[in-house]
């Protein structure tokens, strides 16, 4: 009986390993499966691939550094060891210089030599012994001419000797001096080829993280940008805590001095201002006009030869004006009881431009998403109906085929020359006043972001910020754009929202300097953005270019506050 218990016992321990196990394995799988692609993020996955990427250049850093400077000190070792080469080849060709020299020294001796030796043999095999003794008036003399000949042979051999010596040295000098050359041409090669391979590895790894960076700025892209570009069926409403002083939508943070950054529209700004179009409906222009002020350069075409079908992605070949067009929800069709049907009728156009013009002439396919034009098969029969029906065969064209007619919501008053479209001062006499995105009320008109698409807002209630906070935005634009510290450390602060390693207030403020801020001014150019922003700190006076403060306060300011477009505003309480 006993044996049986622990029999069950082990069996049911066994049994429950395995169920744990397959749950950690599940459970792990799951994990796997659940990262983020950020080759084509999410709206909740910029984060998390921002924070990814940063850690993959700041891994790559290091190694990338130390390759540059051996790469580096290769580079000057080379310089060093073809100077030397130098020297020594400009040495062997004088030490060559002298050989011949000491040849021809040596052969003309030899030449010399043989010619008083062979007269020599001649004076020894005719020569007398008594007659030197006959002929001079003394022995002394006869003496002195036989050991003047010793002698005078005796130097010769002496002096080829010599020549033969400094012809061995030279030779041997020169046998050195090749070894020499050949041993430092050795190692060049040697380290040339590690040269070589070190330079291909940086160019590897700058490749890879221009890669990454552009892959950075392509997500701080989308995180200044992180909203839909166009109206959709219902318009937005009033975002508490995000409007000026004085609007139903003003919240005080309840500090003084307070700052904040209110951005005139959001992104793409490019062609037709939704918004625009409502309020110049509402002014009394028609369609046409309408078109013809965001969409200059193009044709409107009124009698268009429509194609029957539309490739649609997920619903097929569809009909193109009694189905896709009626199911377009880019604009909402409330506005054709309030004074914009001519808007509506102008939307219909744009709507039924783009198509044609991005699927070839509806032989494509085209998404039913705003990454392209929002289709659903729930299909209008009210006053958008009436427009497209009202517009049937208007399509826009550029160059001879259908235009490309972009539009977003809110261009802030301004649309920019992007995309082949040109830019326009959207208002009918002074800016921002009387701007036509402010007579149609469009709420994202002049905005102050601080939450996410889903509402997120990283535990700030308001996007104002204090002081100590703009300075610290500054110190970030001193880090970026001047130097002296780490740009990729350059991020928001509160990294239970962000993670990664940003700087603390105090390490940015010891490089930048900038520690408070009393006052702000803004300049506007006068093609829809801002061109300097003017700070009064605790260092002085300090201005800034538009750009380069929006990309520092993108970056540093804290959570998800953030600026959506180039022309925006900072107000101080």
């Amino acid at each position: 009986m006993i044996k049986l218990l622990n029999s069950q016992k082990r069996i049911l321990l066994l049994l429950w390993l395995f169920i744990i196990s397959t749950l950690l394995l599940f459970y792990s799988f799951t994990l796997t499966l659940a990262e983020p692609d950020c080759n084509n993020p999410g709206a909740g996955d910029i984060d998390y691939c921002l924070q990814k990427i940063e850690g993959e250049i700041n891994a790559l850093k290091p190694a990338h550094e130390y390759n540059k400077k051996e790469l580096t000190d290769l580079r000057n070792q080379i310089a060093r060891l073809e100077k030397q080469i130098v020297g020594i080849s400009k040495q062997l060709d004088v030490t060559e210089d002298n050989i011949l020299l000491r040849e021809e020294d040596l052969a003309y001796a030899i030449e010399v030599f043989e010619e008083k030796t062979k007269n020599h043999y001649k004076f020894v095999r005719l020569y007398d012994p008594i007659v030197p003794f006959l002929a001079s008036a003394n022995a002394t003399t006869a003496f002195k001419e036989i050991a003047f000949r010793q002698k005078a042979a005796s130097e010769d051999v002496k002096l080829m000797e010599g020549y033969a010596k400094d012809l061995l040295k030279l030779k041997e000098d020169k046998t050195n001096l090749e070894k020499n050359k050949s041993g430092l041409s050795s190692v060049k090669g040697k380290v040339n080829s590690r040269a070589d391979f070190l330079a291909g590895e940086v160019k590897k790894t700058e490749s890879y993280l221009a890669t990454l960076s552009a892959k950075q700025e392509e997500l701080l892209a989308l995180k200044a940008g992180g909203f839909q570009t166009s109206i959709g069926d219902t318009p937005p409403t009033l975002e508490p805590c995000s409007g000026a002083p004085g609007s139903a939508n003003f919240c005080d943070p309840g500090f003084r001095p307070a700052f904040a950054a209110f951005s005139f529209g959001a992104p793409h700004r490019t062609g037709m201002s939704q918004y625009g179009a409502y309020g110049r409906s509402k002014s009394g222009q028609s369609a046409e006009t309408i078109l013809s002020a965001y969409f200059q350069g193009a044709e409107l075409n009124k009698n268009y030869p429509i194609p029957g079908t539309i490739g649609v992605t997920g619903y097929g070949r569809i009909a193109f004006e009694e189905n896709y067009l009626l199911g377009i929800y880019e604009v909402p069709e409330s506005w054709g009881e309030s004074g914009g049907f001519e808007a509506l009728k102008a939307q219909a156009v744009a709507a039924r431009s783009y198509a044609l013009a991005v699927t070839a002439n509806g032989a494509g396919t085209i998404c039913p998403t705003e990454s392209c034009q929002v289709y659903k098969a729930q299909l209008k029969s009210g006053k958008w109906a009436e427009a497209v029906r009202a517009t049937r065969g208007w399509v826009l064209i550029k160059g001879g085929a259908p235009a490309t007619a972009y539009y977003a919501s809110t261009s802030g008053g301004y649309t920019i020359s992007n995309w082949g479209w040109s830019g326009i001062k959207d208002a009918s006499g002074d800016w921002p006043g009387t701007a036509y995105e402010k007579i149609a009320a469009s709420p994202w008109f002049y905005k102050a972001w601080f939450k996410t698409r889903g509402g997120g807002s990283c535990g700030k209630s308001s996007p104002w910020l204090s002081t100590a906070e703009v300075a610290d935005v500054l110190n970030a634009w001193q880090v970026i754009y001047k130097g002296g510290g780490d740009v990729s450390r350059v991020s928001p602060i509160d990294t239970s929202c962000w993670s990664g390693n940003p700087y603390t207030f105090s390490d940015l403020s010891s490089i930048g300097g900038y520690t408070s801020v009393s006052s702000v001014s803004v300049v506007y150019s006068n093609s829809g953005s801002t061109q300097s922003v003017t700070f009064s700190t605790n260092k002085g006076s300090i201005t800034v270019p538009g750009e380069e403060f929006k990309k520092a306060f993108n970056l540093r300011a804290p959570g998800y506050v953030g600026l959506k477009s180039s022309l925006f505003n900072i107000e101080k309480l």
